[in-house]
């Protein structure tokens, strides 16, 4: 034992200090000083071959992508990258951190079009084209145009390509930008992009493109794949003896980016680039909410990101104060509130768009969003919808007046998402308030409709609509024409913003700001009662606690004991002779215990019970349960089995029914050795309750993710939560234990002897 301590921490010691306590490395500022360093090159390129000649002393390794390259460089695995000087000049330009030596380039080399042998009446087109370019400007115009300093839009003129003819197909490797890279909206553009049109327009051909590693483009030429290579492909002797080349059209260079001085390399990636702006989010990690707009737009705009998705708006804040991801999307309206609570975050920039949102209906339901649509024109007319939009979104009031109204007309129910955050919904005082809140009040009042709030994730709103589980959503749901397919909207009641959040400390503009707020980091223990203050005694929000803590343990007790007889069931049909009854037990084994809990949850709520209206506290119970049952099935089994079937032989012969000689002589033998393997079942399931959220059930999980949209504290309500859920394992895995002494002969005997 002794050794195997000393073991661990001799190996904690080296993992420290190979990473903490790495050897500060020498900045690069001239090719001398990269002798042995160690060099990233792209596979198939000049800057390979030079940089093998060059640095033969050096640490040479290959990537089939810069941007690959790019991102060893930033985790420290390299101290330098050769690449051609455009590459050099937009990797420079989106990561602050990385320069290239510009007074020192590895070779002078010219880009030109390159394409097959024997085409020499092609090859003269083309060297006409060329020449033609770059007597009219058009060439030098290009350069200035895609090759700038600054991260300002690119000026692509609007070129009319022909569309009749036979298509040239143009080879290229669109992942070096400027010179070939893919758009926002998918088509290839850059230097060489724009050149590709220019001869479509002057030897009248159309174009096709097809985007391919640089590697592949020769032998896709060599075989007749493509017709044409324009990807900033430089005319070697070695490139020579294969395919034939134009006269050069870009004067390129093979350069060295390094490090800038002073900047130390990382221990990990983690970006250490400042964002000056949302183009700095191309590489990066970012956070959405699962299934929002801002999840659809992040993915479009920035494919080279990381997206990731979180399931409520409290987990994208704990995402971003944590380091999990760089920056965020969330609504600016909310975003407000949130920066003036926690003056660690920031806005990086202004805005990105804008969307109207609405309230979503059933597709099938158009009278209730008719009368919606009415009752809006209505508010809007007599003056109290902007005094709605003054008094929670101009101001950030958190009173929430009093709507009055009759209630004898039925219920309304309405889906929403408790921990949106100011001004549309939080919970104060253990109730709903917010601007969407009072919204859905003064319609239910208008109805004469009892107003039920359905607090649920935001990515189950849309699916309990269509299944009718919700009458409407009232979650600033943004207008989409995928969402438009599945429910119907309502006319627009507000447009929201959408802009992008980050640590103040890693975005370029705050740092300059003088009156930027401090943060003073407190002690230990003041930090403690600040937290215990903040999260569980204002609002009185110890009642969300408790309502969520009583939920879990309604949840896991019924469950249980649900669980626990349909296994026995289970269990009897599994070892019943009849193939009519063991064929469905393990038809229903193998499917419940092949099946994720949660889409069994999703299953059940909104597809089995879709067109009754059934407590979701009872849907659990039944959906847990029957997963529960699946694996007490085969326990039950394994402990009958255990037993020796020579003691229900020797029962039956001392005159014992089968029944008595199970209940009396297997059963008890059977608890004691399924306990142990029964009581890990159990704890699994306490612990799977917290998922329960997807269903509008407001559980211990739940509870910390409504206290935590309120309070943006990162941790506490998480180790609070954790430790509640702790403790209800803790006393029923007691009950339990309770249960395998009393069934133990040896403690009976133990405590007869006492007596």
């Amino acid at each position: 034992m002794k050794r195997a301590l000393l073991t661990i921490m001799a190996l904690l010691l080296f993992l420290a200090c190979s990473n903490g306590c790495r050897k500060q490395e020498k900045p690069i500022t001239t090719l001398d000083d990269a002798k042995t360093a160690r060099i990233g090159v792209m596979i198939g390129t000049t800057g390979e071959q030079i940089t093998k000649e060059r640095f033969p002393r050096a640490q040479v390794k290959s990537f089939d992508d810069v941007m690959d390259a790019v991102a060893a460089m930033k985790s420290g695995q390299l101290e330098a990258i050769v690449t051609a000087y455009p590459t050099a000049l937009q990797v420079a330009k989106l990561n602050r951190e990385f320069t290239f030596l510009k007074q020192e380039p590895l070779s002078n080399e010219d880009s030109s079009i390159a394409l097959r042998k024997g085409e020499e009446q092609l090859l003269a087109d083309l060297n006409r084209v060329i020449a033609g370019l770059q007597a009219d400007g058009t060439l030098a115009a290009m350069k200035k145009r895609w090759f700038k300093e600054d991260l300002s839009p690119y000026q692509e003129p609007d070129l009319t390509l022909p569309s009749a003819g036979k298509p040239l197909k143009i080879g290229v490797c669109a992942t070096r930008e400027p010179l070939s890279f893919v758009d926002k909206s998918g088509r290839i553009s850059g230097h060489d992009g724009e050149l590709a049109r220019w001869v479509s327009i002057r030897l009248n051909r159309p174009i096709e493109f097809l985007n391919m590693k640089f590697m592949a483009l020769i032998p896709a030429l060599q075989s007749g794949k493509i017709d044409l290579i324009i990807s900033g492909m430089t005319a070697t002797a070695e490139r020579k003896k294969t395919v034939n080349f134009t006269q050069p059209y870009f004067a390129n260079a093979q350069v060295m980016l390094v490090r800038k001085p002073g900047v130390t390399p990382p221990a990990s990636q983690s970006g250490a680039t400042k964002l000056s702006s949302a183009d700095d989010l191309k590489d990066k990690r970012i956070g959405v909410l699962l299934g929002s707009v801002h999840d659809t737009y992040a993915t479009k705009q920035y494919p080279r990101a990381t997206v990731l998705q979180y399931k409520s708006p409290s987990d994208l804040v704990l995402a971003v104060k944590s380091g999990k991801v760089d920056a965020a999307f969330y609504t600016h309206e909310t975003l407000l509130e949130v920066l003036r609570q926690d003056p660690e975050l920031a806005l990086l920039g202004k805005p990105l768009f804008s969307v109207p949102i609405a309230v979503g209906f059933n597709k099938d339901n158009n009278s209730l969003k008719n009368q919606f649509n009415t009752f809006l024109h209505q508010l809007k007319a007599n003056g109290q919808f902007n005094d709605m939009v003054t008094r929670w979104i101009l101001q950030g009031s958190t009173r929430m007046p009093k709507v009055d109204g009759a209630k004898n007309n039925g219920r309304l129910v309405i889906g929403i998402v408790s921990d949106k955050g100011m001004p549309f919904t939080i919970i104060k005082d253990n109730r709903m308030i917010g601007f969407d809140v009072e919204l859905a009040e003064r319609f239910a009042a208008w109805l004469g409709k009892e107003p039920v709030f359905a607090d649920m994730e935001f990515g189950s709103l849309i699916a309990a609509a269509s299944t009718n589980k919700i009458d409407a959503i009232f979650s600033t749901l943004m207008i989409t024409d995928e969402r438009k397919k599945q429910v119907a909207f309502s006319d627009p009641y507000y447009e929201l913003g959408a802009s992008v959040f980050a640590l103040k400390k890693n975005i370029a503009e705050s740092a300059i700001k003088s009156d930027s707020p401090k943060v003073v980091t407190p002690s230990f223990f003041s930090d403690l009662v600040t937290s215990f203050q903040s999260n569980i005694i204002h609002e009185r929000r110890y009642l969300l606690i408790l309502d969520g803590l009583k939920t879990t343990v309604v949840i896991s007790v019924f469950a249980t004991l649900f669980g626990t007889l349909l296994g026995a069931l289970i269990c009897f049909m599994r070892m019943a002779k009849s193939r009519l009854l063991s064929a469905p037990a393990r038809l229903y084994i193998a499917i419940l215990r092949g099946t994720p809990v949660l889409v069994l949850l999703m299953l059940i709520f909104y597809v089995v019970f879709a067109s009754i209206n059934i407590n979701p506290v009872i849907v659990a119970v039944i959906a847990f349960g029957m997963n529960f049952g699946a694996y007490t099935a085969e326990i039950f089994r394994t402990g009958i089995e255990g037993v020796e079937k020579g003691q229900t032989e020797a029962g039956i012969s001392l005159g014992f029914t089968r029944t008595s000689t199970f209940l009396h002589i297997v059963l008890p033998q059977m608890v004691r050795r399924i306990l142990p393997v029964y009581k890990g079942e159990f704890i699994s399931l306490v612990k799977m309750t917290s998922i329960v959220g997807y269903i509008a059930v407001q559980d211990l999980t739940k509870a910390s993710d409504i206290i935590r949209s309120r309070t943006f504290d990162a941790f506490f309500p998480l180790v609070m939560v954790a430790i509640l859920y702790f403790l209800i394992s803790w006393t029923l895995m007691q009950s339990l234990e309770y249960l395998e002494r009393i069934t133990d002969p040896k403690y009976k005997k133990r405590k007869a002897g006492r007596a």
